[in-house]
């Protein structure tokens, strides 16, 4: 049986603001610059784009209509769209339970940084094992935890129109500002390199940046390809925010008025285009005072390389800097409270409770869960082998789970509901409700009936190691 929910943004503005806020996170622009790196500069970027038009348009458009035609979060949207097929709906829910044991923790690293540079105390971030001594530490990174998920819990309290569209009608705009200033800034940085063999030379943000858009294909392989391939699509659930139940839970917000073919594309092209400029700001710069040895740092890049390069660029490094991190801190505040967003709507349904004591519940049982996985640092370490090759402690277990191993599996799963038993028109139906035209109608009808599942069952087995 149908719950009304309370609350739902006041129009197209606000959703797309707030949808982008969710898609235009801390995934764009800390995790989306390693990934460039590692995966080979401009052909991550093209794989990337390419799944963005296909498979990013797909599943977005899949969860907005489930979202909006059934008014319901995930956990009851998907029974709804047919009955027996409730369970793909606990499922999703599980993604964001388990996304959200650590993002505050990261939101918390971001929150220390800024502290930093408004202490003027950024030279202590350059020192050799600077950022690996404060996550070990057992005091400082649980106490900047519970500050960000604080005003997480605060702006979600407030509830949809009145915290999450206000927040993301301020916030957004001026991210993208901030974006684009810091990466044009770092195309103007040069600076001056002695070689081993005594040469010396001059690095220049635009060699950065032919690093960054062009294509590496030297040692390509069919299995490296495959990787590279899995970390776009991984990117392509976090940076979208797809397969994990929140655009099915801010569909549900959306009246039915609002044009979703339109909306979508504006969330695509907000999305793609911030996860260009992070790339653009942080990789030009790194590789300017670093090399390409620098690039290396994987998901420490923002902790551990651009902290020497602000320092490298002397007082106008701690301006940059501090400016950086504030954006980043805001992108990433934007995201948790679209995880946090989907828990609580989820419970609401779940529990028939309001909304501000689900908060608060949620917010207590994340801060003690938030609290363990910062642990598992120091108190709880441990090292274990992941199915896909790599190796973590708590933090990574999470991030595995949610992204690589479920994010697939319940994508494979709606592709199959959406393309096989219900059918494409019944999304089709939704989208053009108001005789709207859906300009992409014959791509969405063949990916989700054809492409998308067998790519999905292919990345689904990698993320296991199977091959």
């Amino acid at each position: 049986m149908k719950t009304k929910k309370k609350g739902g943004f006041s129009g197209q503005l606000g959703f797309v603001m707030a949808a982008a806020g969710s898609a235009v996170g801390v995934g764009n622009i800390w995790r989306f610059p390693y990934l460039t790196a590692k995966d080979g500069g401009g052909l991550f970027l093209l794989v990337y784009l390419a799944l963005v038009l296909t498979f990013g348009f797909t599943l977005l458009t899949s969860d907005l209509a489930i979202g909006r035609k059934t008014k319901m979060s995930s956990i009851y949207a998907y029974g709804q769209v047919k009955s027996g097929w409730k369970f793909l709906g606990y499922i999703t829910f599980v993604v964001p339970a388990l996304i959200m044991t650590y993002y505050a923790i990261i939101g918390g690293w971001i929150t220390k940084y800024i502290l930093i540079y408004l202490t003027n105390s950024s030279k202590d971030a350059v020192k050799d094992n600077y950022f690996t001594d404060f996550i070990t530490s057992k005091v400082s990174p649980i106490v900047l935890m519970l500050i960000f998920m604080t005003i997480t819990s605060i702006i979600v309290f407030l509830g949809v129109e009145k915290g999450i569209e206000k927040f993301s009608k301020i916030i957004m705009p001026g991210l993208f500002v901030i974006i684009v200033g810091i990466a044009i800034y770092s195309l103007t940085l040069s600076h001056n390199v002695t070689l081993p063999s005594g040469k010396q030379i001059t690095r220049t943000g635009l060699d950065g940046l032919k690093v960054y858009v062009i294509p590496d294909f030297s040692g390509l392989t069919v299995k490296k390809f495959l990787q590279v391939l899995l970390d776009a699509m991984s990117q392509l659930f976090f940076s979208l925010s797809v397969s994990m139940g929140i655009m099915i839970t801010y569909g549900s917000y959306v009246k039915d008025d609002i044009d979703l073919n339109k909306a979508v594309s504006q969330i695509e092209i907000f999305d793609t285009a911030a996860a260009f400029l992070a790339g653009l700001m942080i990789i030009p710069s790194i590789f300017v005072f670093s090399g390409v040895e620098g690039m290396s740092a994987g998901p420490g890049l923002i902790f551990i390389s651009l902290p020497k390069v602000f320092n490298e660029m002397g007082i106008a490094g701690k301006v940059v800097g501090l400016v950086f991190f504030v954006m980043v801190f805001f992108a990433a505040l934007s995201s948790c409270i679209s995880v946090l967003e989907t828990l609580v709507a989820n419970c609401m349904e779940l529990f028939k409770v309001s909304r501000k004591k689900v908060t608060v519940i949620l917010t207590l049982i994340y801060m003690l869960a938030s609290i363990v996985v910062c642990l598992g640092y120091n108190v709880f370490y441990f090292e274990v082998k992941l199915p896909n090759g790599s190796t973590g402690q708590l933090l990574d277990i999470m991030d595995y789970i949610s992204n690589s191993f479920l994010m697939p599996l319940i994508s494979l799963i709606s592709a199959i509901l959406i393309g096989w038993v219900v059918g494409p028109d019944w999304i089709i139906g939704e989208v053009c409700k108001n005789g709207e035209k859906f300009r992409r109608k014959l791509i969405y009808r063949i990916m989700i009936k054809y492409i998308a599942p067998v790519i999905m069952f292919v990345l689904f087995l990698q993320s296991i190691g199977v091959f």
